[in-house]
């Protein structure tokens, strides 16, 4: 399937781990970290183990219509007698004879070996099996590479959130410390009698509030730092920022482009298919237990067994070694298993079902996934555009209040409120450039089209701060 040579640029994400040279950095930036990840990152690596369980799956499937081969070795050890002595004469001798009781030392031992050797010939139901469990394998590839995709994910998620709590505490700092000075200089004039008493109570409140929003955003901060270090295993105590600079621009392409890129490369989609092909060759396996099976059986064996005396006639008889080979063709028709083989066929039916609805429900959800995926990331360009001029806006109102509460004109809750409505547009600002970016690599996501290639490139935009 052509999707499946899509997946060479996700899966090749394990080698980015091994192309990291271990040097030291002063801070750590998002390829580091997501080298880190792809060693050390739990999820996938449990990922990575239940696909090489399940796939074990399809490799003793496929055992079934290989020839088998087994040994077999034998020993053993008789006696008999009779459990008293027994007194009488030789037949051909007349001489008197003792037939001795029963003893365990004197016996006979008996040895042999075979191997036996069995090849199906026609068995349409292990056939199938076979074609299930290799298209369930393949569904199962394509679920790991989605689970590659989601790695980068979750590494941008959280390394642009301590971007972003970083950017918010910066912010909140700054109100903090304006918020001081607007106390400082509110009580220096209530104590000339500038003002009343009750601008030092407002501006008082304000830094209240202003210093609590700075507490929690420090506690936010760790929380992100502890959340990338979940992902990782190791402390990122610096990261590299993102260049002011970095280009908002809107998504390549128009809308059906990339409706038809995600028809085309989305992981979802390749392996709701897959899994749809395997419950279909599982349906010809259980149609075919009604079916005649033809089945090859060799087998040879080597046996050794010792003389058998005979007290009787004085002599042992019998003993030595042979062997023997033999050479089948078993016919096997099913004919009734307790209504257990129209079971599964039916239950495979429902499961085919259940897969179509599955790939519909797929379809569907990608549609409309892509597009709104699409829609958020031009609405990402067009919010950022609007919150920068959003923040002139708050400076140039900040500004004027200033003047005005200086000559008489404006109060402190004025001004309050105008420097609240500029670090509000701030922190906007700061919050949704992360959000772009993030929204940016989700879009990909969704396309199945995100690669490390676009961590290198976006990588590109991280310095030192």
């Amino acid at each position: 399937m052509g999707r499946i040579a899509q997946l060479a640029g996700v899966v090749a994400l394990t080698a980015l781990s091994a192309s990291i040279s271990q040097v030291s950095h002063a801070a750590d930036d998002l390829y580091d970290v997501l080298a880190l990840a792809l060693k050390n990152d739990p999820t996938l690596r449990q990922a990575e183990a239940n696909y090489r369980a399940n796939r074990e799956n399809m490799i003793q499937s496929r055992a079934n219509l290989l020839p088998s081969l087994n040994a077999t070795g034998n020993t053993t050890r008789s006696t008999n007698g009779p459990s008293n002595e027994v007194r009488g004469v030789n037949l051909f001798t007349g001489q008197p004879q003792i037939q001795p009781a029963h003893s365990f030392r004197p016996g006979i031992n008996n040895h042999g070996w075979g191997l036996n050797l069995g090849q199906s010939l026609v068995d349409l139901a292990q056939w199938y099996g076979f074609q299930s469990a290799r298209a369930a394998d393949k569904a199962a590839a394509v679920n790991l590479a989605a689970q590659e995709q989601d790695l980068i994910m979750r590494v941008s998620m959280a390394y642009f959130d301590v971007l972003r709590a970083t950017d918010l505490l910066d912010t909140n700092i700054q109100e903090e410390e304006a918020a001081l000075r607007s106390l400082e200089q509110t009580q220096q004039r209530e104590e000339v009698g500038l003002v009343a008493i009750t601008d030092v109570y407002d501006a008082q409140a304000a830094y209240d509030l202003a210093r609590n929003t700075t507490i929690i955003q420090q506690d936010l901060l760790r929380s992100s730092y502890e959340a990338l270090e979940a992902i990782t295993g190791q402390p990122h105590p610096e990261i590299k920022t993102l260049d002011s600079e970095f280009p908002i621009v809107n998504a390549d392409g128009a809308l059906i482009e990339w409706e038809n890129q995600a028809k085309d490369s989305s992981l979802a989609i390749a392996a709701a298919q897959f899994t749809l092909d395997s419950q279909e060759k599982n349906l010809k396996a259980r149609r075919s237990d009604h079916l005649p099976t033809i089945a090859l059986a060799g087998n040879f064996t080597h046996s050794v067994s010792d003389p058998l005396f005979q007290p009787g006639i004085g002599f042992a008889v019998g003993g030595g070694a042979f062997d023997r080979t033999s050479l089948a063709l078993n016919l096997t028709i099913p004919l009734y298993n307790g209504g257990a083989v129209s079971s599964r066929r039916r239950a495979a039916e429902y499961n085919v079902i259940a897969a179509k609805e599955s790939l519909e429900f797929t379809e569907r959800q990608l549609t409309q996934n892509i597009r709104n995926a699409y829609r958020r990331v031009n609405t990402d360009v067009k919010v950022i555009d609007q919150r920068n001029q959003s923040i002139l806006s708050a400076q140039t109102a900040l500004e004027a209040t200033e003047l005005g509460a200086e000559v008489g004109t404006r109060n402190i809750v004025e001004v309050l409120r105008a420097r609240e409505n500029l670090y509000r547009a701030l922190r906007d600002y700061a919050d949704a450039r992360y959000t772009y970016i993030l929204d940016s690599l989700f879009l990909k996501q969704t396309a199945g089209i995100l690669t490390p290639q676009d961590v290198i490139e976006l990588n590109e935009w991280l310095a030192e701060g």
